[in-house]
């Protein structure tokens, strides 16, 4: 289950949900006649000797939800061509048993499993109760950089390959030198080796575990960040404030606050049936569960938030107290 902390954006989430009910509504009268008191056919199309439902269309719509009142007949047109398609192709690889094929089983038992699995989750945050207003409240009070002191930041990202023997040399001359390109030219004439690149993220689209040390950044300082096969350095060129009051944020604040309180319930149901479930492990397997852990598992919500567009790793302790580059 995914939650992540998308600032004000989510606060557009209900005004499409509204247009999504209004489009199932208006597919929903078109296939019974209109309102004429006709019972229309739920069948849409016939493709050889298996039928294409209305019901099927409307699956399809409701995770297109930009879809308008007025595009939905033309929308659902395009739906159905696809399905029909798509109906074409299953029963050409039926005819050649291809649905018998091991790897197809295998996808389809995968893909059934994660169904199944997703359906409980949602079923389980379903039970979970919204946040008050004053947890809504505290949540933005305690966030000033996702909120009250929202900025949009200009990032420069130089990765540099280098022993750690070779940091405070790199660091010397990046406190050094005035102008980025006079950073790099040292670099440069050094033999290092680095990646340049430059992004603008908004608060809400940098991991909540870096934006803290980098919204105390100013313009033209950095942060230098060790990593395994040298350093990673991050310039702020620049920012600019785009403040959301509370009554902007109070829609995403929500949601986040929710959806973290459905993963809680999960994960600590899942924990408990784990804990009352007879669980042995067989072969390779079973010397592997024996060993201490080396990490702990990769939640949804790690994963969402690893795959999403990010700055480099932030580490508030090498911030510069200067100006530094600019």
């Amino acid at each position: 289950m995914r939650t992540r902390d998308h600032g004000i954006q989510a606060r557009r989430a209900t005004p499409a949900l509204a247009v999504t009910t209004a489009v199932l509504a208006a597919v929903l009268l078109a296939a019974c006649g209109g309102g004429s008191g006709a019972k229309a056919s739920q069948t849409a199309a016939k493709v050889n000797k298996e039928e294409i439902t209305v019901h099927q269309i409307n699956f399809v719509l409701q995770r297109q939800p930009n879809v308008k009142p007025e595009q939905v007949d033309a929308a659902s047109r395009q739906i159905l061509e696809r399905l029909i398609d798509q109906e074409l192709a299953v029963q050409k690889a039926q005819d050649l048993k291809l649905d018998r094929d091991p790897r197809v089983v295998q996808q389809i038992e995968t893909a059934k499993r994660e169904i199944i699995a997703r359906a409980y989750a949602d079923h389980l945050g379903e039970t979970a109760s919204k946040p008050t207003d004053q947890e809504i409240r505290q949540y933005y009070n305690d966030k000033p950089a996702l909120f009250a002191e929202r900025r949009i930041y200009n990032l420069q990202e130089i990765n540099i390959e280098a022993k750690p023997d070779q940091f405070e040399a790199i660091r010397a001359k990046l406190q050094g030198a005035k102008t980025l390109p006079e950073f790099l030219e040292a670099l440069k004439t050094d033999n290092f080796k680095f990646v340049g690149s430059q992004v603008v993220r908004s608060a809400e689209q940098i991991p909540l575990n870096n934006l803290d040390a980098i919204s105390r950044l100013k313009d033209g300082q950095f942060i230098m960040n060790g990593q395994p096969n040298g350093i990673t350095v991050l310039f702020l060129a620049g920012s600019q404030r785009q403040p959301a009051t509370e009554a902007q944020a109070r829609p995403s604040i929500e949601m986040f606050l929710l959806n973290q309180r459905r993963s809680e319930l999960v994960a600590k149901d899942i924990k408990s049936m784990r804990d009352n479930a007879k669980i042995e492990y067989v072969g390779k397997f079973a010397e592997a569960a024996s060993a201490p852990a080396s990490s702990t598992p990769t939640s949804a919500t790690d994963t969402a938030a690893s795959a999403a567009p990010t700055a480099a790793p932030a580490d508030s302790s090498s911030t510069p107290k200067g100006q530094g580059i600019q």
